[in-house]
């Protein structure tokens, strides 16, 4: 019985092909870079997307984006998961958080300089291949098992830089966590990478060395080769009389004579399949056994390389869950790579997202939650202790900055190709970053503004930025962007006219804001531009207003509108669940600024403008009466709050900029002082080495001078007591003998009184002159002049001479 088992969705597949009992199960599955097992087959799972969904990634334009970061990835494989997994945008919030980990210690590992995570010199696809071959048991190519050794000594390099950079400093392993766990985990088969490398090269061939078989089999070949091209060689040069042109040829593996012309040569020989030039080929029946010969040769070399890439198939066999693990995580790594090289590279920022509470849940301790400590913002300097639904400041529109990095890179090119300024094209002004502030409580932000006043790039930034957050990429603001996990996001951006089922612009722009408001959750992202536009103005308006409203009780988390109807930006005094927010206009130059005024509804410049651009004055003045005088006086009023915005907004970059200022002094007095303790430390680690030598110096000159002086004090004693025994005896010899002391008597050295004295005896206490002290007699030996004496605990001989009776 035979079961088939199909996972199918836009991406890579391959097949898998298991024995259970007398069944035969073929699971068409996809690698996946998930972290499962490898004793479970991967999943993969395509959830189903509303076509509101699908339109509203359309209008965003998520599928340039996921092409952008795709790029990145370094291998095919890498390329095409990473674009199916940011265009599913189906993670959970603990899978958002679990993506920006991933992305931040890839980051970090980019960053700390001794990690490689650029696969692009393994051919993944022949390792896969390879792998695939393996579960089929079928046998492996050269290149294939080439492909898969260098997969996994990628995977082996990086496993030893890791524990490298933990013997260093041990935390580093938390630090690249959840990435350092992945690499870590699989086990690298060793010897079958060394056994690879042992039998192929680096071009993808068996070595000769492989086997002596093969060797053989390979000289056989050479040897036969050679022969029958001499052969041939030697009838070619016999037959030059021939006017036609011959040359040694290959045709099917069989060395043969080719002529340029149709006609039979004069070589006797079997007659092959003529080219496409139009020329003849023959074999000659010389040559015949030999090219017999040479392909018996061949067929022993294929047999003897069949050999040996059966037997490199049933070692890799052996460890093929392993290996499987290690290419499922390669391309995992490749995916997080290309996410982190591209957050890098567009200087993107690690978004603090949040899971919003659903409708129900009180606000007031969601209040008191938002504010504690642990959940505080990390704040911004303007408002310390302020927390905002959504905040991010300088955010850019990742498609306009990816189209200016790319016309600097093609004027780079061209001026390093040395072209002249006429072909140089202009990189062209850099996208404005605009700030996007909303507070807690605000439902609907109304923004209004001029035309082409950037209005609509506004809604598709934050609308890219809340699926790069939540697809594990960093969003392109400052380091404090902050903003909620959306489950979904829609929009309802630009012409939506459709021929083919008879729907005008505003038709279908209320077909798809339909579709939204059926499919949004209370913790949704709705993006509306001109809502209620394309109709008569009162009730388009009257139909946004209603809309909106619908939208602030329960149809999303956050819905963001652009109009240019009045009556909506009104809705903010009468429901506070509405903020407004207005794109600035340059009044001297006439031109928009792309920057977005908060808190300030827009005003109406087209009566201004028309006057700048001098249209007859009558018909200024009959429009500004047709306009009315209160409509003007709310104009001037909006004017001066878009002046006091202004001025607060240039009071807060300043105040910003003294922050930052004072941020680098304090970091720099920080560093300063780490440095002066650093610094104190070395001093106090070098004066107490320097201490411990001196001391060491000390005690040694002491312990010299002390071993000195006691022999320079046994030796003054010496000479002390010679000085004296030589003065005695000289007053003795001058001195009457009968007042002779008795003890100078008994001090005069044995041997001048040798003749009438006796010697010392064993055991007698007699005087040594050199050594200044009485002695105890062991041992005389008279033929030597010498005793032997016990010095304390000592035992030395001494002459006669020096004793003194």
């Amino acid at each position: 019985m035979q079961t088939l088992s199909i996972a199918i969705c836009n991406c890579a597949l391959f097949v898998r092909r298991n024995s259970v009992g007398n069944r035969n199960r073929v699971n068409l599955s996809f690698i996946s870079s998930s972290s499962s097992s490898s004793s479970s087959a991967p999943t993969l799972i395509c959830r189903s997307k509303s076509k509101s969904q699908i339109d509203s990634l359309r209008v965003l334009e998520w599928d340039k984006l996921c092409d952008v970061v795709a790029s990145f990835a370094r291998t095919s494989l890498g390329r095409q998961v990473t674009k199916k997994k940011l265009w599913s945008l189906d993670q959970s919030f603990d899978e958002s958080l679990k993506l920006l980990e991933e992305t931040e210690a890839a980051i970090r590992m980019l960053e700390h300089g001794s990690f490689c995570l650029d696969l692009s010199s393994i051919q993944i696809s022949l390792a896969e291949s390879g792998i695939r071959n393996g579960k089929r048991k079928m046998s492996l190519r050269a290149d294939q098992a080439l492909e898969v050794a260098s997969l996994l000594r990628f995977f082996d390099n990086l496993q030893l830089d890791l524990k490298a950079a933990i013997k260093q400093d041990g935390d580093w392993y938390k630090r690249f966590m959840p990435i350092s766990e992945m690499i870590m985990l699989p086990v690298i088969n060793r010897p079958f990478i060394k056994l690879v490398e042992q039998i192929i090269d680096i071009d993808g061939k068996i070595k000769d060395s492989a086997s002596s078989d093969l060797r053989l089999s390979r000289e056989r070949v050479r040897t036969a080769e050679r022969k029958v091209q001499q052969l041939l060689e030697a009838i070619v040069r016999s037959q030059k009389a021939n006017e036609s042109v011959m040359v040694v040829a290959k045709i099917g593996g069989r060395w043969c004579i080719q002529t340029s012309s149709s006609q039979l040569t004069s070589v006797d020989g079997l007659l092959l399949s003529s080219g496409s030039g139009g020329g003849t080929a023959a074999e000659p029946l010389a040559a015949v056994s030999m090219n017999d010969e040479l392909q018996s040769a061949r067929a022993s070399v294929a047999k003897a390389e069949a050999e040996i890439l059966s037997m490199l198939t049933a070692k890799m066999q052996m460890d093929l869950d392993q290996i499987e693990d290690v290419m499922r995580y390669s391309i995992k790594l490749d995916v997080i790579n290309a996410r982190a090289t591209y957050s890098r590279a567009y200087g993107g920022a690690h978004p603090d997202i949040y899971l919003p509470p659903e409708d129900g849940v009180d606000s007031e301790s969601l209040s008191n939650e938002e504010q504690s400590p642990e959940n505080n913002l990390s704040g911004e300097e303007s408002l310390p202790r302020k927390e905002w639904l959504l905040y991010l400041p300088r955010c850019y529109h990742p498609l306009l900055l990816h189209q200016h990095k790319k016309r600097i890179r093609k004027t780079q090119e061209a001026v390093k190709y040395h072209k002249t300024a006429d072909t140089v094209s202009v990189s062209g002004a850099p996208p404005v970053p605009a700030d996007f502030q909303i507070a807690m409580g605000t439902r609907v932000l109304v923004i209004t503004g001029p035309n082409t006043g950037g209005k609509t790039i506004c809604l598709k930034s934050v609308g890219l930025a809340a699926m790069m957050a939540k697809s594990g990429l960093y969003v392109l603001a400052s380091e404090s962007a902050r903003l909620p996990w959306f489950d979904n996001i829609y929009a309802d951006i630009g012409d939506e006219q459709s021929l083919l089922q008879s729907l005008s612009t505003f038709s279908g722009h209320l077909k798809q804001i339909s579709e939204i408001i059926s499919h949004s959750t209370s913790r949704s992202l709705v993006l509306l531009d001109e809502v209620g536009a394309g109709t008569n103005p009162l009730e388009g308006a009257a139909l946004g207003m209603a809309i909106l409203e619908s939208f602030a009780e329960s149809g999303s988390l956050l819905t963001m509108a652009t109009t240019h109807h009045g009556e909506l930006k009104m809705l903010k005094y009468s429901n506070p669940a509405f903020e407004n927010a207005c794109m600035e206009f340059d009044d001297l130059n006439l031109k928009p600024t792309f920057k977005v005024l908060w808190g300030v509804p827009g005003r109406s410049n087209a009566i201004n403008i028309a006057e700048r651009l001098e249209l007859p004055r009558d018909i200024i003045n009959s429009a500004r009466d047709l306009y009315g005088s209160a409509s003007a006086e709310i104009n001037e009023v909006i004017l001066d709050m878009e002046r006091y915005k202004q001025e607060y907004q240039r009071l807060l970059n300043e105040s910003r900029r003294y922050i930052r200022i004072s941020r680098e002094l304090h970091e720099n007095l920080l560093t300063a002082e780490k440095n002066i303790n650093n610094h104190a430390t070395r001093e106090r680690l070098k004066m107490r080495q320097e201490l411990t030598q001196a001391g060491s110096m000390a005690r040694s000159t002491l312990r010299r001078t002390l071993q000195q002086f006691r022999a320079s004090a046994a030796q003054s004693s010496r000479t002390k007591v010679a000085t004296q025994l030589q003065t005695q005896v000289k007053t003795t010899k001058d001195g009457d003998n009968s007042t002779r002391s008795p003890s100078m008597v008994a001090r005069r050295p044995i041997s001048e009184n040798t003749g009438s004295a006796k010697l010392p005896e064993v055991g007698d206490s007699v005087f040594v002159s050199s050594l200044g002290k009485k002695v105890t007699v062991l041992k005389v030996e008279q033929s030597k002049k010498e005793i032997l004496v016990q010095v304390g605990i000592m035992k030395m001989k001494v002459k006669l001479t020096d004793v003194v009776a």
